[in-house]
């Protein structure tokens, strides 16, 4: 029997006769639109339905990830996904906020090393940290004017001072990021033992927990992320205005009551120290961990509604103002009533201003679940950076390319996903304690900081733009500033875990470098030196090519379909409409004969709506297999393959199981000459 003609574009064109004598027409009919619909130029654009669609046990599993995450996001839709001022505000700004729970304390906590009398200089050092925020704040603010489409510390710094100086302000903000979940998760459990002490004990498996519910939280997407999180960012801020209110106004009219800490506090730690210029650094570099997520706003312009720039600046003004009044309150009142920091860390100092104040009630346990909720959620100012930041340095080849791809909600997957894991070792490790995670803390965003503002210098002086003058003095002081604190960071925690950070960033910056290093050595043996001639032999079987680019190991592919088939046609599946169109344009001359089918796949699943256009063309001719050749890249090392997305193995595995399938591999590797397998 002939082999049935199969129509790669997925129509049938059926000759018709008109009514009168001469007439004929040609009707298209497509019966597959609900899986494949059209696009302007002929492609065919994947349907919801070849994501979701999922046989057997596999359908269980896409159901379950549905219920989680929600259902795929289609690329059209990104815009809709972008965030308000609101929603900017609770996400970009909840850890700087947030820290405002445990800025007084961590200083306080340092200050008693000296004695009681030493807890004086918590307000004179809160005002000379919000002076710091103000100058911070302030130079971001000119940043990202002059960066509108993304005000990253690694973009700027990379952009004026080099790719080696971007890469440290990288790696800087990096750790941060993964420290930020660590010390906001450790700083929430905190508050819930302070209202349950007998969960101290299982303070580690909580703080676990919440990482992996936020983890779920934010590959939902960031718009969805947003909704989700804004209300406990602003019941934080309403509870502990409250708070301020009520305590002034006990002071104003003498009905402050009196605080009596246990006994054991009070000789714990007193009077070991003397209160010297070395001290009060510590306790200023310890409260100065507060300015931590000042940066997120400019990291994240691209994720506002339009016009970004202008919209990211109001909120940066407005995050900078809350932050500096709860800091302002939560000291004052610190001060004013005398705490002191609970020696065995049961009992913040923001629990025990609130027991003075507002009594053990119903209030005290608003402010405690507000506060808990908010630490907890302030690690998702760094769920929404980290991957944002790790798609930039994978785009520019210093990081796996899978940290650039975004998931079906239009969310940096491996990046959130890669956080938590990071996250979660460090509560492990230091056992979820914030004074122990503290030293660790401050550093990295104050070199990222001081990166940026000298960047911005740079910029300034070399364009001479509108403005460079007061942009150049802003942003000088901004970079001197920022600079001073990270010698203070590194001179006054140095031996209590700063140096790890001073030894990662390093570490990490050559750990990018050769990633990238890597990448250019597998692009350079990968690429084609001229288009070559294509091959040509004639095949029974449906034989299909998928294809990610024109390079080696597709030409490879190509020419042994061809020999197999006169039908053979490569499939392009893609989310990027210039990256087809340069497919196209180069295929007639490239490809020996062999048929083009572009997959536009709005969701950005590769797998899937190849699989669903497997299925549609064996409906044509059930009787014939489908012969799918895969062109693979084969590493020289195992440990390369960790680079890799590794599409080609997971497509592998799913063809296996596939009935009248037959798969053909053809591997590539550097220097040697490919087979079929």
């Amino acid at each position: 029997m002939a082999d049935r003609r199969i129509e790669p574009q997925l129509e049938i064109r059926e000759p018709r006769r008109g009514k009168r004598p001469g007439d004929a027409y040609v009707r298209i009919v497509r019966p597959y639109e609900e899986i494949f619909k059209r696009g302007e130029q002929g492609e065919l654009i994947a349907t919801e339905r070849t994501v979701l669609d999922r046989p057997g046990w596999t359908r269980v599993v896409r159901k379950l990830r549905t219920v989680l995450i929600g259902k795929p996001i289609s690329s059209e839709r990104e815009e809709h996904e972008r965030l308000s001022k609101t929603k900017a505000l609770a996400i970009f700004s909840s850890d700087n906020i947030s820290s405002s729970a445990y800025a007084t304390e961590e200083m306080m906590r340092i200050l008693v090393f000296a004695g009681i009398g030493a807890i004086s200089f918590t307000m004179p050092l809160t005002i000379a940290i919000c002076v710091v925020l103000g100058i911070v704040a302030t130079s971001y603010w000119q940043t990202i004017r002059a960066y509108p489409n993304g005000a990253s510390s690694y973009l700027v710094a990379s952009d004026n001072l080099g790719s080696t100086a971007g890469l440290v302000a990288g790696a800087s903000l990096l750790i941060d990021y993964t420290l930020t979940v660590a010390v906001s998760v450790s700083a929430a459990v905190a508050a819930i033992t302070s209202v349950v002490p007998e969960l101290v004990g299982e303070r580690v498996l909580m703080a676990v927990v919440i990482v992996l519910l936020l983890m779920l939280g934010n590959l939902r997407g960031i718009r969805e992320s947003g909704t989700i999180f804004m209300a406990p960012t602003y019941l934080y801020i309403g509870a502990i205005l409250v708070m301020v209110g009520i305590g002034i106004v006990r002071l104003l009219t003498g009905t402050l009551p009196e605080y009596r800490p246990p006994t054991e506090w009070l000789t714990a730690e007193g009077g070991g120290e003397a209160l010297g210029l070395f001290l009060i650094l510590r306790a200023f570099s310890s409260g100065a961990a507060a300015l931590t997520g000042v940066e997120a706003i400019s990291d994240g312009v691209p994720a506002f509604k339009t016009p970004e720039w202008r919209n990211a600046r109001i909120t940066l003004v407005w995050a900078a103002g809350i932050f500096a009044v709860l800091f302002l309150g939560i000291s004052f009142m610190a001060s004013t009533i005398g705490i002191i920091p609970d020696p065995h860390e049961e009992q913040t100092v923001l629990s025990q201003i609130a027991r003075v104040l507002v009594g053990d009630g119903a209030f005290f346990v608003l402010i405690q679940v507000a506060t808990v909720l908010v630490l907890a959620l302030a690690a998702n100012t760094a769920f929404a950076d980290f991957p944002r930041l790790s798609s930039f340095l994978a785009r520019d080849s210093f990081m796996p390319r899978q940290f650039a791809f975004r998931g079906e909600r239009l969310a940096f997957t491996t990046g959130i996903v890669a956080l938590s894991g990071l996250a979660a070792l460090l509560l492990v490790v230091f056992d979820a304690s914030v004074t122990a995670l503290i030293p660790l803390y401050t550093l990295g965003v104050f070199l990222a900081f001081t990166l940026s503002q000298s960047s911005m210098v740079v910029r300034w002086w070399r364009r001479r733009e509108e403005g460079w003058r007061p942009g150049l003095a802003i942003n000088g002081l901004g970079a001197l500033t920022t600079g001073v604190i990270a010698l203070i960071v590194v001179e006054s925690k140095f031996l209590s875990g700063a140096w790890m950070v001073v030894i990662a960033i390093p570490v990490l910056v050559l750990l990018m470098l050769a990633i990238r290093e890597h990448y250019r050595t597998v692009e350079a043996g990968l690429a084609l030196a001229r288009i070559p001639p294509g091959q040509r032999e004639a095949r029974h079987p449906i034989v299909i090519v998928p294809i990610a680019r024109l390079d080696e190991p597709a030409r490879q592919a190509i020419a042994f379909a061809n020999s197999i088939s006169d039908e053979a046609t490569a499939v392009h599946v893609t989310n990027d409409a210039d990256t087809a169109d340069g497919l196209r344009s180069k295929w007639a001359e490239w490809a020996g004969g062999a048929e083009l089918v572009v997959i536009e796949s709005p969701y950005r699943a590769l797998i899937g709506p190849l699989l669903a256009y497997l299925d549609v063309l064996q409906r044509q001719d059930p009787s014939r297999p489908v012969l799918v050749v895969l062109s693979e890249f084969v590493p020289r090392h195992w440990w390369e393959n960790l680079l890799h997305n590794q599409t080609a193995l997971r497509l592998k595995l799913r063809l296996f199981t596939r009935p009248n399938t037959i798969v053909a591999d053809v591997p590539y590797r550097l220097g040697r000459t490919p087979r079929a397998d």
